[in-house]
């Protein structure tokens, strides 16, 4: 089993069948139980509350978790180590980002405290696992 097996990744061919990850065909979807909690937060403010008819604000934090994604996928793309870090960096930001923006939604009472805290400390989780992944390509 590869690494990128062990830790939730897996890379699709287009026959379906899954192989090894290569540059040019990895794929971020989780193939492990709990590996679906690394995605993204998203920005689900609920029906009727001043948070959902604010689009700007939810289409930040959006952008922001979509970033994340598209980052690492873009950065395991490259083919040095240097470049696939400098884009698992732009990806950390953009959690960064994601949990600034709870904190102003908790702020500004779109979301509870509560649910804030639930997505900052998602946001903290995907962060790490980032962190870890670029300390990877740095050694």
């Amino acid at each position: 089993v590869s690494y990128a097996e062990q830790n939730g990744c897996r890379s699709k061919v287009s026959s379906r069948k899954y192989h090894e990850p290569t540059p040019a065909t990895f794929d971020l979807r989780p193939s492990r139980p709990g590996a679906a909690s690394a995605r993204p937060p998203r920005a689900d403010f609920g029906r009727d509350t001043p948070a959902e008819r604010d689009y700007g604000f939810r289409g930040q934090i959006q952008t922001a978790g979509i970033s994340i994604m598209n980052n690492i996928a873009e950065g395991f793309e490259r083919t040095t180590d240097t470049r696939q870090g400098t884009f698992l960096d732009i990806a950390k930001g953009s959690c960064g980002e994601v949990r600034s923006m709870y904190y102003v939604a908790e702020d500004i009472n779109y979301v509870s405290a509560a649910v804030a805290y639930q997505r900052r400390q998602r946001a903290i989780k995907i962060s790490r696992g980032i962190a870890t992944l670029t300390s990877r390509f740095r050694q």
